[in-house]
């Protein structure tokens, strides 16, 4: 069963927040490392869930530029709480992506190179929910339309988008305006649209895990949250911790939410389910 929208109790600070309890939490596209990520949100975020199972659905890392890396004591303290909860029983799985791709090297043979070796490393891994359920967990970048597969194209991407990025928080300095104002935001974005215009990822993705006898998939890489039905099976896309600032939750019963954290909702009276956000989520 699926539900779209966000989810959340309280306030929208880690300190505001009771833990909500997950069965399982899907989160992907964090890219530490660079001045994009929003380190600083999503451990405000990770704090205020507890989960079974924590998937890390790729470009946990950005790995791609070491000379332009940036890093903060948020970033720290993200890899201390995965790891202190791996070590008191949480299953912690991570899933490389095309911007952490180096550690697919280390697939099959461990995960030593991950935090004392308290993750496991999969490629690809199949997530039975607890209403029975079988999704696929990976990346996503793997059924990218082949040019995007291409590793300098990609390459570039990522630079030409750093580099609107810098521009972006330079200019809106300059103009002493909100972030959210940002018009090379707007192209950006508008170009990120332009490169997914053909690249029938999603229905690859649901074809993928037809396929090979899963009744959904669940990934990251496009950084557009989603939570559709495609005839009887469930694409679920986390989103991103650059934009969107979005993950997925199973909740105890096995069905899947979008949960958000621009705009944790508390639960309607009315319904005893959490009010509309506002940000626009695809159903």
């Amino acid at each position: 069963m699926m539900r779209a929208g966000h989810c959340g109790d309280g306030g929208t600070t880690g300190t505001d927040l009771p833990r909500r309890r997950l069965r399982s939490l899907f989160v992907s596209d964090l890219h530490l490392g660079t001045g994009a990520a929003r380190a600083r949100e999503f451990l405000e975020f990770l704090r205020a869930t507890e989960a079974e199972t924590i998937y890390l659905v790729g470009d946990i890392f950005d790995i791609w530029h070491p000379a332009l890396l940036t890093w903060s004591p948020a970033h720290d303290a993200i890899l201390t709480e995965l790891a202190q909860r791996a070590a008191a029983g949480t299953r912690v799985v991570y899933l490389p992506g095309n911007h952490d791709a180096a550690l697919r090297n280390f697939v099959g043979i461990g995960a030593q190179a991950l935090i004392g070796g308290r993750f496991e490393l999969h490629d690809s891994v199949t997530h039975v929910a607890a209403d029975g359920r079988r999704y696929l967990v990976l990346h996503g970048d793997q059924c990218d339309a082949r040019i995007l597969r291409w590793h300098v194209m990609t390459r570039i991407g990522s630079r030409i988008d750093a580099g609107l990025r810098r521009f972006d928080r330079w200019l809106l300095r300059l103009l002493r305006r909100p972030a959210e104002q940002g018009a090379v935001e707007f192209l950006r974005r508008g170009l990120e649209a332009l490169l997914l215009v053909g690249n029938r990822f999603e229905t690859r993705l649901v074809a993928l895990a037809r396929s090979s006898g899963h009744e959904g998939v669940i990934c990251g890489h496009f950084h557009r949250a989603a939570l559709r039905d495609h005839d009887g099976a469930t694409y679920a896309n986390c989103g991103d911790w650059v934009d969107s600032l979005t993950a997925l939750a199973e909740l105890p019963d096995g069905s899947l939410q979008l949960m958000g954290w621009a705009a944790l909702a508390a639960p309607t009276a009315e319904t005893g389910r959490p009010a509309d956000t506002g940000l626009g989520l695809p159903a």
